[in-house]
Order: C-alpha cells, then sequence, then structure tokens
C-alpha cells in the first residue's frame, strides 16, 4: 500500500522541521503511520493476508524505535507529534 506522491508531499509540508527537510524522524513517523493505517484498513477486509499483517507489524515497530528516539532527544516534541498524530491514545 504505497502512498501517492501527492499525499507524501502534504505529509512532508505538515510535519518538516524546515523548509528543506524531507527525512526528520517526525517525517518518518507521520509517514509510516500514514501507511500504518492505510494497511490497517486494507487488513480489516483481507483478513488472510499474512504477508501484508506482517509487513504492519514491522512498520509498527520501525515506527515504535522512530519514537523512542524522539522522546529520548526531545520529549516535548514527541508529546506533541502524537497528540497531532493521534496515536497512543
Amino acid at each position: 500500500m504505497a502512498l501517492l506522491q501527492q499525499r507524501k508531499q502534504e505529509i512532508i509540508s505538515d510535519y518538516q522541521v524546515h523548509e528543506t527537510d524531507t527525512g526528520s524522524s517526525d517525517v518518518q513517523v507521520a509517514m509510516l503511520t500514514e501507511r500504518i493505517n492505510k494497511l490497517s484498513l486494507h487488513l480489516r477486509t483481507n483478513k488472510k493476508d499474512h504477508a501484508s499483517r506482517m509487513g504492519l507489524l514491522k512498520m509498527i515497530g520501525q515506527r515504535k524505535r522512530l519514537l523512542a528516539y524522539i522522546n529520548k532527544r526531545n520529549p516535548e516534541n514527541y508529546r506533541a507529534l502524537i497528540t497531532r498524530l493521534g496515536i497512543r491514545g
């Protein structure tokens, strides 16, 4: 479930730290969250798609590691990011 180029640009412009930023941790977490949400919808209708389920679990693990890194470097930014993305209740 790849993201469209236009949607990627919207995410990058919303979460970038500076004008030329395309790969900061915040942007990566936002992109992973978007992909996780799309894949979760796919798996609700295709329950037997185990390959995609494994990919989803890998993405969730990657996002968890990135969030731990952000929390360690800047806890205020971490709290703002998870609130903005609507993750971790």
